[in-house]
């Protein structure tokens, strides 16, 4: 069963073809500056295929995706009838969607009904299911939420200190993201220290532009660090993350902002960017602290910082910790970082051999033999997940 998996942005789509009887990667792609000119990276077995495009819109691009899986230099399929199922990468499912879901009329309406929570992540997410449909009318397509991994969290921990009328009335609540992520490598994680998933408690980091830490409780998520929306939680490449919300009405009236232009500001021009002046990319971060930079020093220090401070008190939450796992494009490759996070958890039995640390590309234990507490390294397959959950719904 050849399964498509999409994710769409504003102006992006990823898309990765799926052999679902071994879960083995077919082709991968990006089409990205939609609606602007278009370019389009594609890899296959055949190699790696860049070449620009016409993509005036989300449709267009869908038709480049086909037109290249079908290709006869390097392409992987002869027909797209050989594409029987499409699962999508949907940010938002408010508390409507607790699991992955079938694409149905009325899926598609609470799908909508959740943009206004995901204004920037769901209105792309809905363009892909139905440039998929208009291309591929007749083949099956899930929905598979970010946020439902988290649907399981307590009220003690989603509920916001507001006036509940307000959670009544707007579903203001903690939500949580990255939940794909967050549930491939807590599974991963019990595969790599061999004990069932139901006995251990995990802290789960993804670290990339966009972070956050997850409390794994016997299989469970019971806390996340992403609340409302994406802003919540760890300083990121661009966001703002925790703050005092008095800030916000501070700065406005200080500025003359607008609430959108103050919502930019802590979404795009804040986090490491803001913090160093430098740059948004921690491989630009990590070269400018080597030269004595302090503001870029200070930038990762925060990040650390707040890092550790979300595991700790996770594993105060779980009353208790057995790893603490690190994924995404930062957590998977940055040594430093890690060392740096880790440092602040010695007290609880974490201890990290250097000579592991130093290693990547693979799922890792990177603790000393000894340590209490085990530090894991395991790249995520956010795409695997969303392919496995479409496999399931549809067999």
């Amino acid at each position: 069963m050849n399964v498509l998996v999409i994710n769409c942005g504003s102006s992006s789509l990823k898309y990765q073809l799926l052999d679902m009887t071994n879960e083995s990667v077919l082709a991968k792609g990006l089409c990205e500056r939609i609606g602007i000119d278009g370019k389009l990276v594609h890899e296959s077995p055949k190699g790696k295929h860049t070449a620009d495009h016409a993509m005036p819109d989300h449709a267009a691009a869908m038709a480049i995706v086909i037109e290249s899986l079908l290709d006869t230099n390097h392409g992987v399929i002869s027909s797209k009838d050989e594409i029987k199922a499409i699962g999508h990468r949907v940010v938002h499912g408010g508390e409507t969607f607790t699991a992955s879901a079938l694409i149905t009329e009325e899926i598609e309406k609470a799908i909508e009904d959740c943009c206004e929570l995901a204004p920037l992540h769901n209105p792309p997410n809905l363009t892909g299911i139905r440039a998929c449909r208009q291309h591929m009318p007749n083949v099956p397509q899930v929905a598979v939420f970010d946020t439902a991994f988290h649907q399981t969290m307590p009220a003690k921990a989603y509920l916001y200190a507001l006036p509940y009328r307000l959670y009544d009335k707007y579903k203001i609540r903690k939500y949580g993201f990255h939940g794909t992520s967050h549930k491939y490598v807590s599974h991963q994680a019990a595969e790599l220290l061999g004990r069932p998933l139901e006995s251990l408690k995990i802290a789960t980091c993804h670290l990339g532009n966009g972070a956050s830490v997850c409390a794994v409780d016997g299989g469970k998520s019971v806390d996340t660090s992403m609340g409302l929306t994406p802003l919540e939680g760890l300083a990121m490449g661009t966001r703002s993350g925790d703050l005092d919300p008095a800030v916000i009405a501070f700065v406005m009236e200080k500025e003359g902002l607008t609430a959108q232009q103050a919502a930019d500001i802590l979404n795009k021009q804040s986090g490491m960017l803001g913090l160093s002046g430098i740059s948004s990319d921690f491989r630009d971060l990590d070269a400018a602290a080597r030269e004595g930079n302090q503001r870029a020093i200070d930038a990762l220090d925060v990040f650390a910082y707040r890092v550790a401070g979300y595991v700790g008190r996770y594993a105060a939450a779980m009353n208790g910790l057995d790893a603490v796992v690190f994924t995404a494009g930062i957590g998977e490759n940055d040594t430093a970082i890690r060392e740096k996070i880790c440092a602040y958890l010695t007290w609880m039995g974490v201890e990290v051999d250097p000579e592991m640390n130093s290693k990547r590309g693979q799922a890792l234990d990177v603790s000393t033999p000894g340590a209490k507490i085990r530090a894991l390294v395991i790249p995520t397959n956010e795409e695997l997940v969303i392919a496995r959950d479409t496999k399931a719904i549809l067999a």
